[in-house]
């Protein structure tokens, strides 16, 4: 594992980075999945279990790994997924994220519970981003939400829909992130923020404020993210069904992303009730464990769904070589949501500027070794399944 003075090569050097950067109840937050953890294993397992077909002799001099989705050009087919506290492991994290993205020339999905509002966020870009969308009891607050991001440019929206209740994370319970701690576990936890001195000057002091920005006109008296959480938790709303995404359809005019989908018949229902893409997603294995992984999901859906159907998919990438097995599999593009934050909080915009980069290249050189010189010619006939 590299020490903090080496040069990171890879997504595990920058969590090993990470975890020795961050107070561990930050780290934990964003490392960590429901219960035993066994689908968050599972996202990473079955990507390491696919295997890739060598091919030589092809002319793979000119290797173009961009592509267009709903419109837009991207350099690869990759996007910064939405993560909340994001602005808690780097100063103003989501801001620096999508620098980072727009250098990159790839999205950037800004979740709704970010640090950054949205306003913070469209002062720092130069392309449209993305922004992620939990259905909240109260339709006219997701309505102001929904006119905030028309206002500051974006056009694209994506729904999360497996956040009806929110799963059950060990490591949170553990470190107080999910609260209950008795007097000597607060106390313990505190401790944490002075024993890493470089996160506690550069997020705990010059980071703040440390609310969501987003909710801010909505709880105003909140004055840091644990004074939030009990408005958020009481917003989500199970209830939500496909007519509430049929109306969310109405309310807005851009493209419409839904996250969370794991089966065929909530794919083509996610469809028929208005998106113009999927996001074939477990929720990184923090919510129902014992799930399938999202990799291997995704080939079902694409045969159901057919070519036509935008699919992307979330969970276990950790590699440009991953994108190109997501390709193979049946996805038009990934998300990643831990590597991005793992980069970022180890070091900072440059961190994931690097990483970024790192991901375009592995992608390259593995599309060369199996003579794929553009997206398309991306198939399953890229993998090694035994024929």
């Amino acid at each position: 594992m590299p020490s903090l003075n080496l040069v990171p090569a890879s997504t595990l050097d920058y969590r090993h980075l990470a975890k020795k950067k961050l107070p561990r109840n930050l780290f934990d937050y964003i490392d960590g999945g429901a219960y035993s953890e066994a689908t968050l294993a599972a996202n990473t397992a079955n990507f390491e279990a696919l295997h890739i077909k060598q091919r030589v002799m092809r002319d793979v001099s000119n290797i173009d790994t961009s592509l267009e989705i709903l419109g837009e050009r991207w350099a690869m087919p990759l996007a910064l997924a939405p993560i909340g506290l994001a602005g808690m492991m780097a100063r103003r994290g989501e801001v620096q994220a999508v620098k980072a993205a727009n250098h990159a020339n790839v999205p950037f999905c800004l979740s709704t519970v970010s640090i950054c509002a949205l306003e913070e966020v469209a002062s720092a870009t130069i392309q449209p981003f993305w922004f992620q969308l939990y259905m909240m009891r109260d339709r006219g607050y997701v309505r102001d939400l929904l006119g905030r991001a028309k206002s500051v440019g974006v056009k694209t929206l994506v729904f999360t829909v497996d956040l009806a209740v929110v799963g059950a994370r060990y490591r949170d319970v553990r470190n107080g992130m999910a609260g209950g701690l008795s007097t000597l576990g607060k106390l313990r936890a505190a401790l944490e923020y002075p024993l890493h001195p470089a996160w506690a000057f550069d997020v705990g002091v010059k980071g703040k404020p440390h609310v969501f920005g987003n909710l801010s006109d909505k709880v105003p008296t909140a004055k840091s993210v644990a004074d939030f959480k009990s408005w958020v938790d009481t917003q989500f709303d199970p209830s939500c069904t496909w007519k509430d995404i049929e109306w969310l359809r109405a309310q807005w005019d851009g493209h419409l992303i839904i996250k969370g989908i794991l089966n065929v018949d909530d794919a083509k229902s996610a469809f028929a009730a208005g998106a113009d893409a999927i996001v074939v997603s477990n929720h990184g294995g923090r919510q129902l464990d014992g799930v399938a992984s999202s990799i291997s999901i995704t080939p079902r859906i694409r045969n159901a769904l057919g070519d036509a159907a935008t699919i992307i998919m979330d969970g276990g990438v950790r590699s440009g070589q991953d994108v190109l097995k997501a390709r193979a599999s049946g996805a038009d593009a990934v998300l990643i949501g831990r590597p991005w934050v793992w980069a970022l909080a180890a070091r900072g915009q440059a961190g994931l500027h690097k990483l970024l980069a790192t991901f375009k290249a592995e992608m390259a050189v593995s599309m060369a070794l199996t003579g794929a010189t553009s997206i398309v010619e991306i198939t399953d006939g890229v993998l090694d399944l035994g024929n």
